[in-house]
């Protein structure tokens, strides 16, 4: 199609043609490759004039540009919902549902929105050399209607300086209002009237003083309210709990596979109260129906036993209404919020040594390389020989800690070694099968009486962790197999699993194509490679080279950090997807319903089908993991936030001194660096690197200096010095040593 009709082709011609393919193919990605291929267009100032056409055409929004070199036919109507992202320099922006490109909204026409509105908003018409705008035209739901900050109060009004980005503005209190608030300290607020054309004013009234600013207990609360999450148990959900008679029954105990006499034990953190998983473990003979114990069996018992929290918290009431509302525990730096009452998590339900519990139990016959020759899921009754901590299992396995033959302790000792044997060759056999090996080390602080941090230092995976954790693995993709795995029907061509009945997935959908084409060529200049495309497996297995072949280099931590954020999050569904990241078809959450709600939607679930229930309401419960799941990352950024809270004031009397780190983050407005040795990480703004006009390589993640050239790049090494350690604004600025 270089020329037609002998004809040197024309502009309006590529684009007539462009235009035809495109609709001829409506949901489809094109790539220039195949776009030149259709159109046979064969000379380089023809397939120049086909990008012009379609650049031009991706802005008009007639086209989408999916990347580089692929676009699509852009489907979308000129009327959307999604989010409103506010920003104090006025730039905000409205992020559509379906994941699309964020859109400027001048403050004019934003109706007032606020940060994580849901807004409906019509496009403007593009006008030539300016950027797409979008104009709110309705608040569909207000994402917050509380805040939280420091009250200043005057002898005629009072308002509250909010924390956080939702709310920009200063939040007008009628003095009547207060609730005894005063000057300096921190109250909760609740909107009682949004801005509008008459009043640009936020007004609210304080529901809670929280007490004054700088206070350990104070500021641990505030960040809970900022974000919506309960600080306070209710009392007529405590009362409720007090109620419940914790008595187990010779009734009970009859209806239950009975676990009371085989060895049995707890791995938990030093500091953990509520236990809601126990391991079982007992040699069996040759045939395993016959449950024989044998010393040189080559066969095993293994039980997975979880708290049975379903059992004493029924569908429907108080306590479950406040459990679901909440859907997860919240983890602060010093404290937990529980989401069940503390009689249930931390005494009735906690699988506490020497006490006889109630469980929910998936028992595995397996060999000595972890292989399942059969299992069952059972409520069980179970007693508990030993409660242990993490450090000391690691002792034992390392032969750190003895015990004497034949004494129970040796019989524990031996029962963790075996334990130890088969999660290792779980492990290897999940690595195999494609799983991606991320073992994220977490942060954690040493707390004095008083909530001052003493110590800041890393927490690291090791074999007794990894022990536990392979055993949850197994016993959450066991059970999710049951259920989802519908008897004598194989996967689709397109490898859609056929429909089971109504459950609760842990889902991880692939990476995000474009974002590991990304990773690629960020980490090409530093000689990895990456695979793109391919089977789920040669990927995975491409980004565990990656992070192996990384290990002790200068790089590392760049390459892990750009890596998981090539990563999709997980989330809770009822529609099934396989966990991409630990390579399972089929995955749930069955091991902690102590601490997260959709473990418990899975116990009721099992229950229900163990008995012979018809399938339960999909829509009632895709809902319920969609909650969960926004519960779960709001948690989450609690959680950050006590983090970022701790790590300031661990660094307050520190100003002024000099450390060794590296580059943990590069924006347009500065860099990040984390300090080695206590892995605190501040701020050097670009005011304050000196000597050049820096300018942001986003795809690259470094700052380059516009006359000199000098690079900033994440995971350099540098010298900074602490430059401030601001707690109340929870930041932490440092400068480049000299």
């Amino acid at each position: 199609m270089g020329k037609k009709g002998g004809k040197r082709l024309n502009k309006r011609m590529v684009a007539d043609a462009v235009q035809a393919l495109f609709q001829a193919h409506p949901g489809e990605t094109l790539s220039l490759k195949q776009i030149f291929k259709a159109l046979k267009l064969d000379t380089h100032p023809t397939k120049m004039l086909a990008i012009d056409v379609m650049e031009e055409m991706a802005w008009e929004d007639y086209l989408s540009k999916v990347s580089d070199s692929a676009y699509k036919l852009n489907l979308k109507t000129q009327v959307q919902e999604g989010t409103f992202i506010r920003k104090a320099n006025g730039k905000n922006s409205f992020l559509p549902d379906d994941g699309g490109k964020p859109v400027f909204v001048a403050e004019r026409n934003s109706m007032f929105a606020l940060n994580g509105d849901r807004v409906r908003v019509a496009f403007m018409a593009r006008r030539q050399n300016h950027i797409k705008e979008a104009i709110v035209t309705e608040i569909l739901e207000r994402k917050h209607d509380q805040a939280v900050g420091i009250l200043q109060v005057e002898k005629d009004y009072a308002f509250l300086n909010a924390e956080g980005n939702f709310f920009v503005q200063d939040i007008l209190i009628p003095k009547k209002k207060l609730k005894g608030g005063k000057t300096g300290e921190k109250a909760v607020v609740k909107i009682t009237q949004w801005p509008s054309d008459e009043s640009k004013n936020l007004v609210g009234e304080v529901i809670d003083v929280l007490g004054k600013q700088g206070d350990n207990n104070v500021e641990m609360h505030a960040i809970l309210a900022q974000y919506g999450l309960p600080y306070k148990y209710p009392k007529r959900v405590e009362d409720a709990a007090e109620a419940i008679n914790a008595e187990i029954t010779p009734e009970e105990i009859a209806r239950r596979e009975d676990f009371r006499e085989v060895t049995t034990f707890t791995i938990d953190p030093k500091d953990a109260k509520d236990f809601d998983d126990a391991l079982s473990i007992r040699a069996i003979g040759e045939n395993a129906k016959s449950q024989k114990p044998s010393a040189k069996s080559p066969l095993w018992e293994v039980g997975v036993h979880i708290a049975d929290v379903s059992h004493y918290v029924t569908e429907g009431s108080i306590i479950d209404r406040e459990a679901e509302q909440r859907a997860t525990s919240v983890y602060l730096v010093d404290r937990t919020i529980p989401m069940l009452p503390e009689r249930l998590c931390n005494f009735i339900c906690s699988l506490r040594p020497d006490e006889e519990k109630l469980c929910y139990s998936v028992i595995f016959v397996l060999d000595e390389q972890a292989n399942i020759k059969d299992w069952h899921l059972a409520h069980t009754v179970i007693r508990s020989d030993r409660r242990f901590a993490y450090e000391e299992v690691q002792d034992i396995l390392e032969g750190k800690t003895k015990a004497e033959a034949n004494s129970s302790l040796f019989t524990l000792h031996s029962s963790l070694k075996t334990l130890d044997k088969m999660a290792k060759a779980l492990r290897e056999r999940r690595f195999k099968n494609g799983a991606v090996k991320f073992d994220r080390e977490e942060l954690h602080f040493d707390i004095d009486e008083d909530g001052k941090p003493t110590r800041c230092y890393f927490k690291k995976s090791t074999d007794a962790t990894q022990l536990i954790e392979e055993f949850m693995l197994l016993a959450n993709r066991t059970v999710a197999e049951f259920i989802g795995k519908v008897k004598g029907q194989k996967p689709t061509a397109h490898g859609q699993q056929p429909k089971g009945k109504t459950f609760v997935y842990r889902i991880h959908d692939q990476p995000d194509p474009q974002k590991l084409e990304n990773l690629r060529v960020a980490l090409a200049p530093f000689g990895y490679k990456v695979k793109t495309s391919g089977t789920r497996g040669a990927i995975s297995k491409s980004l565990n080279n990656l992070m192996e072949s990384a290990q002790g280099e200068r790089e590392q931590k760049l390459v892990e950090t750009l890596a998981l954020r090539s990563m999709m999050k997980a989330k809770y569904s009822t529609h099934n997807i396989g966990h991409y990241g630990l390579a399972f078809d089929y995955y749930t959450h069955f091991t902690s319903p102590i601490r997260r709600y959709p473990d418990t939607m899975v116990h009721r679930l099992l229950t229900r089908y163990q008995a012979g229930g018809r399938s339960a309401n999909q829509e009632h419960y895709e809902e319920l993991c969609e909650h969960s799941s926004e519960m779960e990352q709001t948690a989450q950024n609690a959680e950050r936030d006590s983090i970022k809270y701790k790590m300031v004031e661990f660094m307050v009397d520190k100003v002024g001194l000099e450390f060794d780190a590296h580059i943990s983050g590069v924006q347009s407005y500065g860099i990040y660096c984390e300090i080695d040795e206590n892995h605190c990480e501040g701020l050097v703004g670009m005011h304050d690197l000196d000597g050049d006009y820096y300018e942001f390589d986003e795809r690259n993640y470094c700052l380059v200096g516009r006359r000199h050239h000098r690079k900033y790049q994440l995971g350099d090494a540098v010298r900074i010095k602490v430059a401030r350690a601001n707690v109340d604004k929870r930041q932490l600025d440092f400068v480049l040593a000299d």
